[in-house]
């Protein structure tokens, strides 16, 4: 992450005393202050451009509210100076009546590595406007682009004054966030806060990834505190993570196979950085970084996390194969380059496990487990068998398209050794792990779901009583999601519903903007906690589960929650069709989809799994 100054920080500033209000627009994704005084009406709105994602823009509108004829001035204090930390700025020449500064960071991604250019092009900001006496109202418009060249630079200038000039830069702006909104909605009725949350978690989540028609193959990933403007360490530097693939992406493939492709190409982009990675760890393959940026190349600034915290190969695949499960999208494997992917973390467990013929299985040693409390463990549960399925996707991708797999790959998914307690009838997170000893966030109990590990039910139950209350209470705010999913399994929707209460100290109003923990402190704003939260609705509540050869579900509402309503699911590619499984019309069909009972809808030519058409709100 490089912090950029931008130049339309500005502050608002009426002569007169005057009332202050904050809003922010999620259908519109503008956030206003507006400053109300007996004489005039000052309203400061700014939002990035959802269609044009190097475009920031500040409007002010002054409006008369007395019947004086005197003239109205605002001031617009500015914090700007055109100075950064990580970036040597200097004055460049102006473009078009804009102000131009470039300027290339100080220091490269990695040794040997090239430093990015920056160039900001930017309407003046005066130091005052004045409404005119014989005026009611003005408007004023400012734009900014950012981009990483003076050509990119200067064509997003144009395009933001050639809408300026024809009256489309808001308008323009609105209608992609419609056009976003039309494709997904998640409503609860009978608890406003969890739709006020839902409602936060989306507009957050979908600010964070790119337009659906982006094509210039620049998303950068999604860091857990997204570009938030905290601490560097606090904000994890802007870094990509396992937050991206395993809590943020699968609440946004629901509704976008655009955006998820666009998070499993970003990995592809890695791809040379990772088998760097693994060269440098003596292994095969790819091995993706713990902390990811542009390369692919390992930028945690500790190296224990990039050298032990390997499960995060499991979850960069799993994302692939949910993608692929959600899409059928084979292209993203053969053209895209999707197959390198897994085929080389294939390649990176087969090198990196070890055989132990003691017990005739294959160990990953020396590993720190999602749980960051503990390291240098072995047979972390968690990364086994992100590791088997990684292997098992590997093997059926390689049969699609035809390509020869190594025998090892099914060899060590087979035999690699998932860790269970037959005493106890539970998974230890680890071998030699001490029932009861505490754990910092959800990771054992992630096996049932998203893992999907077979298990009965009572092993499930025993899972989540061993490690519920054990989990630190002050830890990252994704982790009681995970907990409410699995008691929604087992048919506890009220158990279920109070650890996801838990999310709610995490949330701060009146936005709805989380915070890592739940004293307030960590990476704020953040995305992760959103995404477990959102999955908690998405795949608890509605019991979706993205399979092989099907999409399954089984709902169950806490008694709290009258109703949920979720529209736009985006399965195969299509959406708005009745499921398969139900002949119409007979409600009371449809009565018993909804009453907790598993229904599972076959693929088969012609029909896609969609639960909610665009035209009705079933009744959970």
């Amino acid at each position: 992450m490089t912090d950029v100054p931008c130049p339309l920080a500005v502050k608002v500033e009426l002569e007169e005393p005057v009332q202050h209000t904050y809003s922010l627009d999620t259908h519109k994704g503008i956030f206003i202050h507006t400053l109300s005084s007996a004489s005039a009406t000052a309203t400061q709105s700014l939002y990035s451009h959802r269609h044009y994602p190097n475009l920031m823009v500040m409007e002010i509108l002054l409006e008369r509210q007395a019947t004086s004829q005197e003239p109205v001035t605002v001031k617009l204090v500015s914090s700007f100076t055109p100075q950064s930390k990580d970036i040597r700025f200097e004055t460049g020449p102006d473009y078009r009546g804009g102000s131009h500064i470039q300027g290339q960071t100080t220091t490269a991604e990695y040794p040997g590595g090239s430093c990015p250019t920056v160039h900001l092009i930017w309407t003046p900001v005066p130091v005052t406007l004045m409404l005119p006496p014989e005026h009611s109202e003005a408007r004023w418009g400012f734009i900014l682009v950012a981009a990483s060249s003076l050509d990119l630079a200067e064509a997003s200038f144009d395009e933001g004054l050639n809408l300026m000039a024809t009256g489309s830069l808001r308008p323009s702006h609105e209608k992609a966030w419609q056009e976003l909104w039309l494709q997904s909605k998640v409503e609860v009725t009978g608890s406003e806060s969890l739709c006020k949350a839902l409602i936060g978690c989306m507009f957050y989540l979908l600010s964070a990834f790119p337009s659906i028609h982006d094509t210039s193959s620049s998303f950068g990933g999604v860091s857990p505190g997204g570009l938030s403007n905290g601490g560097e360490g606090q904000d994890y530097w802007g870094h990509v993570f396992w937050d991206q693939d395993i809590w943020m992406y699968p609440g946004i493939a629901l509704f976008y196979p655009k955006l998820a492709r666009a998070v499993l190409e970003y990995r592809v982009g890695t791809i040379d950085g990772a088998k760097d990675n693994a060269q440098k760890q003596g292994y095969k393959g790819l091995k993706f970084p713990w902390e990811s940026a542009v390369s692919g190349r390992e930028v945690c600034p500790e190296d224990i996390y990039g050298q032990q915290e390997i499960h995060i190969n499991g979850d960069v695949t799993l994302a692939f194969q949910h993608y692929l499960y959600l899409t059928e999208d084979l292209s993203m494997f053969r053209e895209g380059l999707g197959s390198e992917v897994i085929y080389g973390v294939a390649d990176y467990w087969v090198s990196r496990v070890t055989w132990k013929p003691e017990d005739q299985k294959y160990h990953l040693d020396g590993v720190m487990p999602p749980d960051e409390y503990y390291y240098n463990v072995n047979d972390s549960v968690y990364t086994n068998t992100v590791a088997k399925l990684g292997l098992q996707f590997a093997v059926e991708l390689a049969e699609l398209l035809q390509h020869p797999a190594p025998k090892e790959w099914q060899a060590v998914a087979e035999y690699i050794k998932i860790p269970f307690d037959e005493e106890h009838q539970y998974h230890p997170e680890y071998d030699g792990y001490i029932k009861g000893h505490p754990v910092k966030q959800a990771d054992t109990v992630m096996l049932g779901y998203p893992l999907g590990l077979p298990m009965s039910p009572e092993v499930r139950r025993n899972d989540l009583e061993a490690y519920e209350p054990v989990t630190d209470p002050h830890g990252p705010a994704m982790t009681w999601g995970m907990f409410a999913i699995g008691w929604l399994e087992l048919g506890e929707a009220e158990k279920a519903q109070l650890l996801l209460e838990k999310c709610f100290n995490n949330i701060q109003g009146p936005f709805q903007v989380w915070s890592e923990s739940s004293d307030g402190s960590g990476a704020v704003n953040f995305l992760t906690g959103m995404g477990g939260f959102l999955q908690a609705v998405l795949f608890g509540y509605t019991g979706f589960r993205v399979q092989k050869d099907c999409l399954a579900f089984s709902s169950l509402l806490p008694n709290d929650v009258c109703e949920l309503c979720v529209r736009g699911v985006n399965y195969l590619g299509k959406k708005d069709l009745k499921p398969v499984c139900i002949p119409e019309p007979d409600p009371n069909l449809y009565t018993s989809i909804f009453s907790g009972q598993p229904v599972t809808f076959p693929r088969e030519p012609g029909y896609v799994c969609k639960l909610i058409s665009a035209a009705s709100c079933w009744p959970f």
